[in-house]
């Protein structure tokens, strides 16, 4: 079952200028980036005769699995591209493709906006589809039942604040920041502990729900090695952000002093 103790901090939904869906191009580069990766390893790893044609479970059958899929269209962008490679893989080892049925599962926080997901959802019937809610950090599906595990731009985000980083008593106490640029070296263990703990859960859960053979593709955004956060475009634009949030309570708390 999932980890249902994590919090949970949906993407904006809906359709409207400030969702998620109208602000996430980002991402999108992303994921579209990370095509041609995705479409080499099925093609050298993927032995399709044997997951798909040769399966006693569920013979002619491909399941695969958004982690993080907010409500679209990157979701539905990356499940595209997997379906078309495994296509293509099945005509390249002289296999009808035509005979595969997939099952894609869009799984988010269970505040996710699976109502805007699904008003979008392509009609082009190529797969049957299905929400998933829960914290992927635990576990979502049966064993061995899971063929293509995707996550873009999620793992990142982790399960639970560090409970250091909000006890004054502590050296991680992270007072006036929303990230780690400028904070105390405890701070930054204490984020990457908690990263530890959250991707070592990911990890076990999909280990016991995919099955043998079965592929997994992770786009997470990263820090290239001796490259310090103040040089990383990502890491500036958090750090500007939280000065501007801390200026706007700053404002706020003034105004509210002024007026009692």
């Amino acid at each position: 079952m999932a980890d249902t103790s994590a919090a949970s901090y949906p993407t904006v939904g809906g359709d409207g200028p400030y969702s998620y869906a109208h602000n996430s191009s980002f991402q999108r580069t992303g994921v579209e980036s990370a095509q041609a990766l995705i479409n080499e390893g099925i093609s050298e790893n993927l032995d399709v005769k044997q997951l798909i044609f040769s399966s006693p479970s569920s013979p002619n059958s491909f399941s695969i699995a958004d982690l993080g899929c907010s409500v679209g269209p990157n979701t539905f962008i990356a499940v595209q591209n997997i379906i078309e490679s495994v296509k293509f893989k099945c005509l390249a080892d002289d296999l009808c493709s035509e005979a595969v049925e997939f099952q894609v599962f869009f799984n988010d926080h269970v505040s996710n906006d699976f109502n805007t997901l699904f008003k979008s959802l392509p009609c082009d019937g190529q797969y049957f589809a299905a929400a998933v809610p829960g914290s992927f950090h635990g576990r979502l599906f049966p064993k061995a039942s899971l063929h293509f595990a995707h996550s873009s731009y999620s793992l990142q985000w982790l399960s639970r604040v560090p409970k250091e980083l909000l006890d004054k008593k502590s050296p991680a106490w992270n007072k006036g920041r929303i990230y780690y640029i400028g904070a105390p070296s405890e701070v930054f263990e204490a984020y990457s502990a908690q990263f530890a703990k959250d991707m070592e859960s990911f990890l076990n859960s999909r280990a016991q729900e995919l099955v043998n053979g079965g592929l997994m593709a992770l786009i997470i955004p990263s820090r290239p090695v001796g490259i310090p956060p103040s040089q990383c475009p990502v890491i500036v634009i958090i750090d500007l952000l939280g000065a501007t949030l801390m200026d706007m309570v700053n404002v706020v708390w003034t105004h509210a002093s002024n007026i009692t």
